[in-house]
C-alpha cells in the first residue's frame, strides 16, 4: 500500500525525460543555465521530475542561482525596535536571522504564513496556544573533572493564522525564522517593489512530521542517514522542509537532483558545492540557490560540515527514509519515553561526582563514584562506590579506599572491580569487602589502571587499561586490553598504544564478539595518534579467549567543537548491549545506539554528556545513565544482557 505521503506526491511529481523537459520549458522564460544543466541530467543519466501547479508569486529572489552569497553581504533591516537582522529569500520560502536586544518585545500579530523559530543564542519568551513559553539556547561546554553541559537549541512550530509575540530575555536573544510563503512585510523593509496584496499558498500540503505549537529541543530530534557520510535531523511544515545536515570530514555527496527547489546555508565548517559542473567553495553563513532540477554535488574539508537544506515543498523521499528510520529507533525506544533524572548527587548526600561503571546485580545499581577536581586529578580518598535503589534512595557500601571504575557481577553475587588508581583487579562483595586480587600486573609489572570490565561464560575476564592514572611515569609501555584467564593468567590482547584510549568493552550475548570503544583520539593534546579513531572495534573472540580479526564495527558521531579542532574524540566510554545484540554507547553527543550489524539506529540526548550506562529494573528494560554527579533512567523496549556466572 503506498504511503500517504507517496498518495499526496502522485498528483505533484510527474516523471519526465530530458527530451521532454527541454521541449516544454524552452521558451523566453527559459534560463541561461538550463541546457547546460540538460547535459549533465543526460550524463549522469538522472531521472528528472517535476513538480506542478506551484504558485508563482512573481519576486525575484535575492539569492543568485549557484553563487555563495554570505549573510554578512546582505542588507540589515529593523523589523521592529530592538528587533533588527537579515533576511533571503528563493522562490517559496523566506529565512530571517534576527538580534533581539535585551528584553526586545515583537508585538503580538497573527502570522501570515508558516513559520519554523530557533533560538540561536540567549533566551525569549514566545507565544505558543495563548500562553508565554521559556525557549533558549545553550552552547555545548568544553568538559573537565567536576563538570559537563551539552548543547540545547530550542525551536517551535507554528502555522499561518496562530498569534505569535515574542519577549527577549534580560541578555537579548539571536533567533533564526524560517517562513513559507514569505512575510510580505520583511520584504517592504528591504525595499522590495511591486509586491502583491497576499502570497499563494501550496495548493497542496503536507503533514508536518512534528507538531505544531510544542517547543523541542533540537538535539532531540533523531538524525536520519540520507546518504554516506550524511545524516540529517528532518524537520517538515506543510510548505517546506528543514534538512539540518551533518557531514562527515572528507565527505559528499555525488551529482543528483530533485523537483524541489533547495537554499543550502552553511552553519559550521566548509565544504565546495557544485551548482552543476562549477564549485562554489561556501563558509559559514553562505548561503546557495538550487532550483528545482538543478544537478549538484557536493564535498566537504577536512572540518566536515553542518549545513541546512531548506526544500520547498518537501522532498517526500527524506519523509519516507525519517519515518523508516523512527520506526526502527521506537521498536527500541518507546515513542513517549524520555530520560527522567533519579539522582542529582549535587543535592543529596553522599555527594555524587563523576559516575562510572554501573551494574545491574541483585536488584540494585552499583556504581563507582570517582573523585576529581576540575583538571582531571583523582583522590581515593573522596571516592567511593555506590549501592542504588530503583527508586533514587542509594548509600556507600565502600568509601575513601579506592577509587574504582569499571564493575561487573561476579560470583556469588559478588563484584569484580577496577580499582583503577590502585593498579589492580579486584573481587568484592555488595557489601565492600574486597575478597581477592584477580590481577595487578602483566609481565611482572604493575597493571596501570584498568578502566572498564566484562566476564565471559567461563570465567574469563577482560579488561581495558588506557593508563588514565595520576603517575608521570607508566609501568607498561602503553595503553591496552587484556584478558585473565579462568585459571588467573593475563594476556594482552593488542598491542601497546594500538588503541589511543581504549575505554569501553563489551561481549556479545553469544560470547563470540568483543566489542572495544576509542575514547580519544587525534588530539594535539593527548600523548597517542591511533588508527582506531571514531569508532567501535569488533573482534572474532577465540577458544582461548584471545582476539582476531578486527575491523570496524560503527562509526560514532563527533561534536562541533572535536571536528573543529580536526580531533576523532568521541569520549566513547562505558557500553551496554541487550539480548537482540544492540548496543548503547556512551559518548560526549549522547547515548548512541547500534544495531548487532553497527548500523545507527539513534541517540538519546541528555543535559550533561552521559559516561556510562547499564540495564536493570526486574524486567531488565530499564536503561540507567551516569553523568557525572547524575544518575538517568529511559524506559526501554529491549531486555538488556549480563552475563551472570
Amino acid at each position: 500500500m503506498k504511503s500517504l505521503f507517496a498518495k499526496n506526491l502522485h498528483a505533484l511529481l510527474v516523471p519526465v525525460t530530458a527530451l521532454t523537459l527541454l521541449s516544454a520549458c524552452k521558451n523566453s522564460n527559459t534560463p541561461e543555465w538550463f541546457e547546460k544543466n540538460q547535459e549533465l541530467i543526460s550524463q549522469h543519466q538522472l531521472e528528472v521530475k517535476t513538480l506542478t501547479d506551484l504558485p508563482e508569486n512573481g519576486i525575484a529572489p535575492n539569492l543568485k542561482v549557484g553563487e555563495a552569497v554570505n549573510l554578512n553581504s546582505l542588507d540589515l533591516i529593523e523589523i521592529q525596535p530592538g528587533v533588527s537582522g537579515k533576511i533571503f529569500w528563493s522562490e517559496g520560502t523566506l529565512t530571517s536571522v534576527l538580534d533581539l536586544e535585551a528584553n526586545a518585545v515583537v508585538e503580538e500579530e497573527e502570522l501570515p504564513a508558516d513559520r519554523f523559530l530557533f533560538v540561536l543564542d540567549g533566551s525569549i519568551e514566545q507565544l505558543v496556544n495563548g500562553e508565554f513559553v521559556t525557549m533558549i539556547s545553550r552552547k555545548r561546554e568544553d568538559p573537565d573533572g567536576t563538570h559537563s553541559g551539552t548543547a540545547r537549541t530550542d525551536f517551535v512550530y507554528l502555522e499561518k493564522g496562530t498569534s505569535n509575540a515574542i519577549k527577549a530575555g534580560a541578555d537579548g536573544a539571536k533567533i533564526m525564522e524560517v517562513y513559507s510563503p514569505y512575510r510580505l512585510d520583511y520584504l517592504e523593509k528591504v525595499g522590495v517593489e511591486n509586491l502583491p496584496s497576499a502570497m499563494e499558498d501550496l495548493n497542496e500540503m503536507y503533514p508536518p512530521n512534528i507538531s505544531t505549537g510544542q517547543v523541542y529541543d533540537f538535539y532531540d530530534i533523531q538524525f536520519t542517514k540520507i546518504g554516506e557520510g550524511a545524516h540529517a535531523r528532518i524537520i517538515s511544515g506543510r510548505n517546506m522542509q528543514l534538512s539540518f545536515v551533518s557531514m562527515d570530514p572528507l565527505g559528499g555527496s555525488p551529482a543528483h537532483i530533485h523537483p524541489q527547489e533547495q537554499i543550502t546555508y552553511v552553519l559550521r565548517g566548509n565544504l565546495s558545492e557544485k551548482a552543476m559542473d562549477t564549485p562554489v567553495a561556501m563558509d559559514v553563513m553562505d548561503a546557495l540557490l538550487v532550483p528545482g532540477n538543478m544537478v549538484h554535488s557536493a564535498s566537504v574539508g577536512q572540518l566536515g560540515s553542518d549545513v541546512l537544506d531548506i526544500f520547498w515543498p518537501a522532498r517526500t523521499d527524506y519523509l519516507e527514509k525519517n519515518k523508516a528510520s523512527l520506526e526502527a529507533y521506537h521498536k527500541i525506544i518507546p515513542e513517549d519515553a524520555k530520560p527522567e533524572l533519579l539522582v542529582d548527587g549535587s543535592k543529596t548526600e553522599p555527594h555524587l561526582t563523576f559516575s562510572e561503571g554501573p551494574k545491574w546485580l541483585n536488584g540494585k545499581v552499583y556504581f563507582s563514584n570517582m573523585y576529581f577536581d576540575q583538571n582531571w586529578n583523582g583522590d581515593p580518598a573522596q571516592s567511593s562506590i555506590v549501592e542504588l535503589d530503583p527508586d533514587g534512595s542509594y548509600r556507600n557500601i565502600t568509601e575513601g579506599k579506592m577509587q574504582a571504575n569499571g564493575l561487573y557481577p561476579y560470583k556469588n553475587g559478588n563484584l569484580v572491580v577496577c580499582d583503577m588508581m590502585g593498579h589492580r583487579v579486584v573481587e568484592m562483595t555488595t557489601e565492600g569487602k574486597v575478597v581477592r586480587v584477580i590481577a595487578d600486573s602483566y609481565d611482572g609489572k604493575p597493571i596501570d589502571g584498568p578502566n572498564d570490565i566484562i566476564t565471559d561464560a567461563k570465567g574469563g575476564i577482560y579488561f581495558t587499561d588506557p593508563q588514565f592514572t595520576m603517575e608521570a611515569e607508566k609501568f607498561q609501555p602503553g595503553r591496552a586490553v587484556y584478558y585473565i584467564t579462568p585459571k588467573g593468567e593475563v594476556k594482552r590482547l593488542v598491542e601497546p598504544n594500538e588503541f589511543a584510549m581504549p575505554n569501553g568493552i563489551l561481549l556479545s550475548p553469544d560470547g563470540k564478539t568483543l566489542y572495544i570503544n576509542n575514547c580519544y583520539d587525534d588530539e594535539e593534546w593527548y600523548p597517542v595518534n591511533s588508527e582506531k579513531e571514531n569508532f567501535i572495534w569488533a573482534y572474532d573472540v577465540n577458544e582461548d579467549g584471545t582476539i582476531a580479526n578486527g575491523r570496524k564495527f560503527a562509526q560514532l558521531f563527533l561534536t562541533a567543537p572535536v571536528l573543529e579542532r580536526k580531533g576523532k574524540s568521541s569520549s566513547a566510554d562505558g557500553m551496554a548491549i541487550d539480548t537482540m545484540g544492540n548496543i548503547y554507547v556512551a559518548t560526549y553527543y549522547g547515548v548512541q545506539i547500534f544495531n548487532s550489524e553497527g548500523n545507527y539506529l539513534g541517540m538519546i540526548n541528555l543535559p550533561s554528556f552521559p559516561v556510562s550506562l547499564c540495564f536493570g529494573g526486574e524486567d531488565m528494560k530499564t536503561l540507567y545513565m551516569v553523568s557525572y554527579d547524575k544518575v538517568y533512567q529511559i524506559r526501554t523496549n529491549m531486555q538488556g544482557f549480563v552475563n551472570y556466572l
